[in-house]
């Protein structure tokens, strides 16, 4: 009987070792080796054989058709603008998300409108084929046109595939899939690397758009060998908070496009809906300005996007202040209330300061350093900032403010929104006056500080 052959590869970063060992050497993880088994007639006999393969030539980079790799639409504006303009054939996307987040209903109403257009095969080994029935008729999406298939066998997916030849196929989920080949439970480290070697070899082969459903850890990661992130074209997450009916879905990884891309959905009672000015949901306020709210202009992707941040400060009852900040780096924000102190004359060391950005969304850029600064002044004085100003730009440790990326369309998008006054950093300062807003530029900390004085 053939031996199985044995290696144990690290979940973090994939590396492979001949023997268990705690740590590994290559990304200093502790206890990240599982067991990867395969057989040695699995390793004899050639994989993925499908119809249609050519042997590989060599040409130059000149030579290479790009025919192939024009894109087609999903039917959903939000989804096409996070893979970078629309689906590319052949390509594999993994879509991962907490569960209830709204993986499957986003890509079964992406399917059923697609397959009016192109043969499209939908794959679940989570439900069965009357759940996703059952779920199709409730959202009141077209049903006549859609493939659906019940399995968990790889071999069998693939051959049915290759007789089918679909455009468009999803695989839910990527744990449950397994290969007869591979001694180890679905879920494990061996089947989700094997599984996923079949279908990307199988989308590159045939051309078929793969859709892959992915699991997430505890810690909001996805769940899986780190090798299966380097295998797929596209990575894509479906985020959402508890209390939230507003999903954000955030390119991690994109071959075909720009990464950190954001689209965001409404979850309704008929499915997933998608948000065109992500904006207007940010900004739901009262009339009545309050202390420590302000407006700041993040950018997204290929877009700029307005959210509110709260700060409240408030004297401390314990010997170690509080810093919580929620949608924020927490360290970031003790570096900036540093920062405050020492080039600002405001000190908050025997405060508690609090943090939140409105809407569940979390901010990463460092545009909104200024914004977070003044909101927290805001709080400590009770002074409220006027509805009308809106505020982005970097702080320094010396107590500059920078300048950031893409200021004009910033501005512009302020404007938009009916801002009036900006304040942003002189070397983002727009070159043409905008019409209806007055921009206060500005170089140091201090000078944002006498700027709203007058307030």
């Amino acid at each position: 009987m053939a031996k199985a052959k044995v290696s144990f590869v690290c979940t973090d970063c994939g590396a492979d070792y001949s023997k268990w060992q705690g740590q590994c050497l290559s990304c200093h993880s502790w206890n990240t080796l599982k067991e990867f088994r395969e057989s040695a007639g699995s390793r004899g006999k050639q994989r993925g054989g499908f119809t249609g393969q050519t042997a590989a030539q060599v040409q130059s980079l000149a030579e290479v058709d790009l025919s192939d790799q024009v894109r087609f639409s999903t039917g959903i504006q939000e989804f096409d603008r996070v893979l970078g303009g629309g689906l590319v054939r052949g390509s594999v996307v993994l879509i991962g998300g907490n569960p209830g987040a709204g993986k499957s209903t986003l890509l079964l109403q992406t399917m059923c409108l697609m397959a009016e257009q192109v043969s499209a095969l939908y794959v679940t080994g989570e439900e069965s084929l009357q759940q996703v029935g059952l779920r199709a008729n409730r959202l009141g999406l077209p049903t006549g046109q859609l493939k659906m298939l019940s399995e968990t066998n790889i071999e069998t997916i693939c051959q049915i595939a290759e007789t089918v030849m679909p455009k468009i196929m999803v695989v839910d989920s990527i744990q449950v899939m397994h290969v007869a080949d591979v001694d180890s439970a679905p879920g494990s480290v061996s089947q989700v690397r094997e599984s996923a070697a079949w279908l990307t070899r199988f989308a590159k082969q045939s051309g078929t758009a793969v859709f892959l459903v992915g699991h997430v850890t505890k810690d909001g990661s996805l769940a899986g060998p780190k090798v299966l992130e380097h295998m797929i074209d596209c990575s894509i997450m479906l985020e959402s908070s508890g209390d939230s009916r507003f999903r954000t879905l955030r390119g991690i990884k994109n071959r075909f496009g720009a990464v950190n891309e954001l689209g965001v959905f409404a979850m309704l009672d008929t499915g997933m809906k998608e948000v065109k000015n992500p904006s207007s949901i940010f900004l739901n306020r009262g009339d009545t300005p309050s202390p420590g709210t302000l407006v700041t202009v993040i950018w997204e992707g290929t877009r700029p996007l307005l959210v509110e941040l709260q700060a409240l400060v408030d004297d401390s009852a314990l010997g170690n202040p509080r810093r919580v900040a929620v949608g924020y780096d927490g360290n970031r924000l003790a570096m900036l209330l540093a920062v405050l102190n020492r080039h600002g004359g405001i000190f908050t060391g025997d405060q508690d300061v609090f943090l939140n950005i409105v809407g569940g969304v979390r901010v990463s850029e460092t545009a909104a350093d200024l914004a977070t600064l003044l909101a927290i002044v805001s709080s400590l004085r009770n002074r409220p900032i006027p509805h009308d100003v809106a505020v982005f730009g970097e702080v320094g440790l010396s107590g500059e403010i920078r300048p950031v990326p893409n200021g004009q369309e910033r501005c512009r998008e302020a404007s938009k929104h009916g801002f009036k006054r900006i304040i942003l950093p002189r070397a983002n300062a727009p070159k043409a006056a905008i019409s209806g807003v007055t921009v206060v530029a500005i170089e140091t900390l201090q000078q944002a500080l006498e700027a709203c004085q007058d307030w």
